[in-house]
């Protein structure tokens, strides 16, 4: 029998969407970049202020992590929201449109951590029946600099919680959906770097001359072969070659091409693949063209791989709290990237998206993530703080039991 109240979180959070509202529109005005947010980390202080929460900081981020103990001391269960913007001009004309020039909430973590300050506020209003405990993570350096791995070093989340969850807005998703799947939800994202070095010369006489750009040309065809050809589509890989830089001018043949992409792949198995394949191949093809080539490959996030008991619990939730077709189960991964990857690899758990295009309107017309012009329908964050909330409660009281 379920001992949980998940039912009336919905109605709960409705109370606080002006307030959430509020602090999004704060944090949107005021966007900051990787590791370091102390003006966001000042607004979430002063949302959290006077609640029965304890504060842990680590010397490496501006992330917090705040606890709330309830009064049995059972099991633990944390929940994050990222904090950090993205370098972009904003175009999207809103009222609050970011006054930082050069950065934009494009990713939604605005919403993020004012959805869980709103989670926060609710069971903390309900702490006297919780069993267990809640850590709230607050956590910057999402957009590519392993925030969530640096907090995780500093240890301000020791002991680990028995459960992780996470909530990540889809602006072009319909309104108010949550999604997920059991294994891979997003995948891992290295950057690849390749140097081919060959002999300068007059562009007149490349015969005299080691000319390294059709021998990188040859390269970035030989990738997509290796790809279609070695690799099985039912354990992917996305290698793409975005950007190509060599010469100076018209009339000679430059010393050295560089190509710059990433590599995105749905395993650990199949990103140790790519990586010892591409530092095979390309030093190979270069050596046959009598130039030389240098791989570098630097590892981003892991692949983000859903708990299946956390997502079935997590289908539950989202169906107890709001009706069967609030869930939606997703057919195939994203091919994004994600950091809550980094506490997935220590802690069974899962992400879930949210749908916050405008309740009514087509989303597929919407922009997506990372869009300087990217807008989402506020009334969804209400729904991500009821569901934070009824996941902990939940959890607390059940583990991934029925």
């Amino acid at each position: 029998m379920t001992l949980t109240t998940t039912s009336i979180w919905p109605a709960e959070a409705e109370t606080l969407l002006d307030d959430l509202v509020d602090l999004r529109r704060a944090i949107h005005r005021e966007p900051e970049l990787g590791l370091q947010n102390p003006k966001t980390l000042a607004k979430i202080k002063d949302a959290l202020a006077g609640l029965p929460l304890e504060f842990r900081e680590g010397p490496s981020t501006t992330g917090l992590i705040a606890i709330l103990r309830g009064p049995a001391n059972g099991r633990t269960v944390l929940l994050r929201g990222d904090m950090d913007a993205l370098p972009l001009v904003e175009d999207t004309g809103l009222e609050f449109t970011s006054e930082t020039s050069g950065a934009m909430h494009a990713c939604g973590h605005d919403t993020h951590v004012a959805m869980l300050v709103g989670a926060a506020k609710l069971l903390c209003a309900a702490r006297d029946r919780l069993p267990g405990t809640v850590m709230f993570m607050f956590q910057p350096g999402e957009e590519g600099h392993h925030g969530a791995r640096f907090m995780l070093d500093d240890g301000i989340i020791d002991p680990l919680p028995d459960a992780a969850f996470a909530l990540h807005i889809m602006p072009n998703a319909p309104h108010g959906i949550f999604a997920s799947r059991a294994g891979p939800l997003l995948a891992s994202s290295d950057v690849l770097s390749i140097i081919v070095k060959g002999a300068g010369g007059h562009a007149s006489m490349p015969h005299d001359a080691v000319d390294p750009i059709p021998v990188a040309c040859a390269i970035v065809t030989a990738i997509q072969t290796m790809v279609t050809r070695r690799v099985s589509v039912f354990d992917p890989a996305v290698v793409t070659i975005a950007k190509i830089s060599a010469g100076t001018t018209n009339n000679i043949i430059p010393e050295t091409a560089e190509l710059l992409g990433t590599i995105r792949t749905l395993s650990p198995e199949r990103r140790t693949m790519v990586a010892r394949e591409l530092k095979r191949l390309a030093p190979a093809i270069a050596e046959a063209h009598g130039c030389s080539a240098e791989v570098q490959i630097d590892e981003g996030f892991p692949v983000t791989i859903c708990d299946s008991r956390a997502v079935a619990f997590g289908q539950s939730v989202v169906e107890e709290t709001f009706g069967e077709a609030a869930w939606l189960t997703m057919d195939h991964p994203v091919m994004g990237a994600e950091d809550f990857s980094y506490v997935l690899e220590k802690v069974p758990g899962a992400m879930f998206w949210l749908g916050a295009s405008a309740e009514g309107s087509d989303w597929r017309a919407c922009c997506g993530l990372h869009s300087n012009r990217m807008v989402l329908d506020e009334k969804v964050m209400a729904r991500g703080a009821a569901l934070h909330a009824a996941l902990a409660e939940r959890f607390l009281h059940e583990g991934f039991g029925t």
